[in-house]
């Protein structure tokens, strides 16, 4: 898939490139695949995923990997920079008919060395729940294909929950369901619950609890990735319809919304510490979303085709400060550092959360994210304080900041956004700025009430919607194990929630919900390298490494600078 007329040194895939950390070197042997490591003929395929778990067991060789490739799904030992990749021995291996697998997703909460709990969606809709080290099947969702006959586009586990699950599909419905619960032998009924502009939620009519416990039906096309945040309270979504969509996942309600350049967005990821998104999609763009302040901050250029895969690297992630090292945020900063979710990033999730409650002291943080691409190009990019904070005097010539009249509060963030007026921001920037530590503490609270009102131990849940809500209200009283959706007889409902809001993209260019290119800063991509001989679909940062895959089927290792060893040259 070269580029036409680039010439013998543009379409040459490269093994190694070089970064201000130092040398990142592709590792031939630890290169995963199909045993017999011939290219997948990818025609018609749905995209190759990769799956990782940390096992903790005491061997210190706990990771595990999934990857589909096809109508196939493997589940290896992944030894990383450590050790040659043994391809002969997978620990589990499927071959499906008459359906493929699309995505997955490992309970990390549940694993041990004796067992793991591995989520798989399929092209036909169904979900099937296996264990791979005991080569188990304990159950499938869906089975008959009555709750919805679409693709699942993407399978999460609600994060601190051994049961729960999201479900998406193509359809654009998103559906709740707990293991423990069946699907019933009949097409579920459903119950409004909800209704909002381009969103409904229902419940199901059923005498006995059963799958789904609730579904969201949203807007037009297919739902193709959502994100926890990492505290696990809020649920970011792209869909086909070029939105962002970002849910309080307790309260069910819209905290923001975004729109593309144009086309679909196909992929999103949340920073460390989850002050900011970063989507990619049909526009080529990747776009950076501040969630505090409910606005598009940044936008990246470097890819020639869709973005298919965005990652933020928590190990790049950096804080340099002037002070010796020490937590001096408030208690509710120091519980957001408790359940960050990777351990090994507890350092720079401890100093992210210090850059943003210490005024006083210089503090500069630069965020590093990757993305990879139909374009078979992988794009790294550093997010820094001109960006972030342009109340500070600006280092480029590039950076506009006449986003949007300061008197109007972003589209999707009324109640989160910060008031202009009063602040320390001088006239040339009416954009909002980061919030202080004050107001971050006032939208953790607001989220903590809501925590506290659906305390039943089963409280993660999400809607999605379009544009923020006039008729905001939180339901507190909601039942978490109901279900919803729409079934055939009720299909008009959908098409009268969508046909009535459609959004016209010309409409929304140049407001808040999708600025001008020439409104917001243009991010260039420290490398862009092509790396593959067919469109990468994985991008995923490890402590010692950085792991593509591309649609043929070979899972690549990339051992970051200084941790390569002898074993592996």
């Amino acid at each position: 898939m070269a580029t036409e007329g680039g010439g013998k040194e543009m379409n040459e895939i490269k093994t190694q490139f070089t970064t201000r950390e130092g040398l990142y070197k592709l590792l031939p042997n630890s290169e995963y695949s199909r045993p017999n490591r011939v290219p997948f003929n990818s025609q018609g395929s749905n995209p190759v995923r990769v799956s990782f778990v940390n096992l903790n067991d005491q061997s210190g060789n706990g990771d595990r990997l999934c990857f589909n490739v096809g109508r196939e799904l493997y589940f290896y030992i992944y030894k990383g920079v450590r050790k040659a990749a043994d391809l002969s021995k997978p620990i589990d291996k499927r071959i499906y008919k008459g359906t493929q697998p699309t995505c997955h997703d490992f309970n990390h909460l549940t694993a041990t060395a004796e067992s793991v709990s591995l989520l798989v969606g399929f092209s036909a809709g169904q979900v099937q729940l296996i264990d791979p080290i005991k080569k188990e099947t304990s159950k499938l969702f869906n089975e008959e294909r009555l709750i919805d006959k679409s693709r699942v586009t993407c399978v999460k586990w609600v994060p601190g929950s051994e049961s729960l699950f999201l479900v998406a599909h193509s359809s654009g419905n998103m559906y709740l369901y707990n293991v423990e619960h069946s699907c019933g032998t009949t097409a579920p009924h459903y119950q409004l619950l909800k209704q909002g502009e381009s969103f409904a939620v229902h419940t199901c009519k059923s005498k006995s609890t059963r799958n789904p416990l609730l579904k969201w039906t949203v807007g037009e096309g297919a739902l193709n990735e959502s994100a926890f945040s990492p505290d696990g309270k809020f649920l970011a979504c792209v869909s086909q319809d070029g939105f962002l969509r970002v849910f309080s996942f307790d309260s069910v309600e819209l905290h923001g919304t975004m729109k593309s350049y144009f086309g679909g967005l196909l992929c999103v990821c949340w920073s460390p510490d989850g002050k900011y998104i970063v989507t990619g999609g049909e526009d080529d763009l990747v776009t950076v979303w501040s969630f505090v302040d409910g606005r598009v901050i940044a936008r990246g250029h470097g890819h020639k085709s869709w973005v298919s895969v965005v990652a933020f690297d928590p190990y790049t992630t950096s804080v340099e400060e002037s002070d010796p090292m020490e937590f001096s945020g408030s208690d509710e900063d120091f519980q957001d550092l408790l359940h960050f979710g990777r351990d090994r990033a507890n350092s720079t999730q401890s100093r992210l959360s210090k850059r943003n409650s210490t005024e006083s002291r210089p503090v500069s943080v630069t965020y590093r994210f990757g993305s990879v691409g139909q374009d078979t190009q992988l794009c790294l990019w550093d997010l820094t304080e001109d960006i972030l904070f342009p109340h500070q005097p600006l280092s480029r010539a590039r950076t506009h900041t006449n986003v949007m009249n300061a008197t109007s509060p972003p589209a999707g963030s009324t109640g989160n956004s910060v008031s202009t007026p009063g602040s320390s921001a001088p006239p040339p920037l009416p954009r909002s700025n980061s919030l202080p530590h004050s107001t971050v503490s006032n939208a953790g609270s607001k989220s903590n009430v809501a925590d506290g009102a659906i305390a039943s131990g089963v409280s993660k849940f999400a809607t999605l919607s379009l544009h923020d809500r006039k008729d905001r209200h939180h339901e507190k009283d909601h039942k978490r194990n109901h279900s919803m959706g729409h079934i055939s007889s009720k299909s008009s409902d959908k098409l009268n929630l969508v046909t009535k809001t459609k959004t016209d993209p010309a409409k929304t260019l140049g407001t808040p919900l999708c600025p001008r290119m020439e409104d917001v800063p243009l991010l260039e991509p420290l490398i862009c390298k092509k790396i593959a001989h067919e469109r990468l679909t994985v991008l995923i940062f490890l402590e010692d490494c950085v792991v593509t895959a591309c649609q043929e089927g070979f899972v690549c290792t990339w051992g970051r600078p200084g941790k390569v060893v002898s074993l592996n040259p």
